[in-house]
């Protein structure tokens, strides 16, 4: 596989298991890998970016902390003539929502919040919450039965959805939400702190009662607002200091540095043709993440990383909440949030959800080849990550697309499985 980096390079980015993978074989087997069809990955993703269906993207695969497959293909920004390199960076949306929920953990771990809490501990304008309903003329809104939770909002079973739905969406985009954000979830352009527009959204109706249905939305940026409040600082500096540095993750930031500005991807859309075309400015593109007002830290959706950067997390909650010698969660923490917490509430086929993850609990179910026990997520532009502790195997796909059309990303892990022919 021609894309691997030399030794050197791979101490500094990773130093994950002590190993690199230029160590590995040039042919055969590579730490369970078939060599030969590791390159059907090349082929896939060359033939995306030749059929225009998507302008790049990077590809990464660990297994036991050790690089066997990386891969940067295609445009950075095509119409820039810029390449995609693998130490760029992604908008990486809903992958935030890992990182903010180990930081709840990881204070519930100090005794500093329980998982039974309500929210309106730390936040009292959720103490009295109301429910929209469908009627005959069209909707009424009744209080809600209890109290959402610290629980209820890492399960997403708060019952608080994005508002973009029709039911509250005018309610919603009437105060700078759900239809009036983007596709929902933004809120870089914001210049206000993240408390308070979630303290705004409490005012609002939400679309299930707490506890009764799977419904994903704003719940993690309130987990967001709660770690400022317990914390006392703001989501950047906590998450900066209690995780991404820790971990050194260097090129992970809410909010661009200047100094990292050229190596932004530029985000594109799946065209009526199939073909990626060039995203507007704004929240329905490329976003605020460089020149915005830098205020609004969205523990849902607000990171900017790299796959590398994104790799080294997830490596830490494989190896049971520790990297190269620094512990971040007890492995207890990390079993609790990757495993099934939600029975039948989340609705896809043979899949569960944690605190935080989705869960692989019927390999084949939907689609999903991976092992039981697997768990992962993924972002509004494109990218997907996965863990799978059997295989000991960390799957990371970036891509800048929204709306993304392209199959690559969805059919990426049976390339990745196809290829392991030493399982475990």
């Amino acid at each position: 596989m021609r894309h691997l980096r030399p030794l050197q390079l791979f101490v500094v980015a990773f130093t994950l298991a002590g190993t690199s993978a230029a160590t590995a074989q040039s042919s055969g087997v590579r730490s369970g890998f078939s060599v030969s069809r590791l390159a059907r990955i090349d082929s896939v993703l060359d033939r995306a970016v030749a059929r225009g269906e998507i302008a790049g993207a990077v590809a990464l695969v660990l297994r036991d902390g050790q690089p066997v497959y990386e891969r940067a293909v295609g445009w950075a920004d095509r119409e820039a003539s810029r390449r995609m390199r693998l130490d760029d960076i992604f908008r990486i949306a809903s992958q935030t929502k890992a990182l903010t929920s180990v930081g709840i953990m990881a204070l519930a771990e100090e005794g500093k919040l329980s998982l039974r809490d309500p929210v309106s501990r730390y936040i009292p304008a959720f103490e009295h919450t109301t429910v929209a309903l469908r009627s005959d003329t069209g909707r009424v809104v009744v209080a809600a039965r209890r109290r959402i939770t610290i629980r209820d909002l890492l399960t997403h079973t708060s019952g608080i959805s994005y508002g973009v739905d029709s039911l509250v969406g005018p309610l919603y985009s009437a105060r700078g939400l759900g239809p009036a954000a983007g596709w929902g979830w933004y809120t870089a352009d914001k210049d206000e702190p993240v408390c308070t527009t979630m303290e705004r959204l409490a005012t609002l109706p939400f679309v299930a009662q707490p506890g009764e249905r799977f419904v994903y939305g704003y719940s993690t940026d309130i987990l967001g607002c709660v770690i400022e409040r317990v914390s006392g600082q703001p989501l950047d500096l906590f998450i900066r200091t209690r995780i991404t540095d820790p971990l050194g993750m260097r090129d992970t930031h809410f909010f661009l540095p200047v100094d990292a500005r050229g190596r932004l991807v530029t985000v594109y859309a799946s065209g009526s043709d199939g073909h990626a075309v060039r995203a507007p400015a704004g929240p329905r593109g490329q976003g605020d993440y460089v020149d915005g007002p830098r205020t609004s830290f969205s523990g849902g959706a607000g990171l900017l990383s790299t796959a590398h950067d994104y790799a080294r997390f997830l490596q830490m909650l494989l190896n049971g909440g520790t990297l190269n010698g620094v512990r971040i969660l007890a492995p207890s923490t990390v079993a609790l949030m990757t495993s099934n917490q939600t029975g039948t509430l989340y609705s896809q086929e043979g899949e569960g959800f944690g605190l935080g993850f989705s869960t692989v609990e019927r390999p084949g179910a939907n689609g999903r080849v991976e092992s039981v026990g697997t768990y992962g997520w993924g972002g509004a532009y494109g990218s997907k990550y996965a863990v799978d502790p059997r295989q000991r195997l960390v799957l990371v796909f970036m891509i800048q697309q929204i709306p993304d059309r392209s199959d690559v990303g969805t059919n990426f892990p049976m390339l990745v499985y196809q290829a392991l022919v030493q399982p475990r």
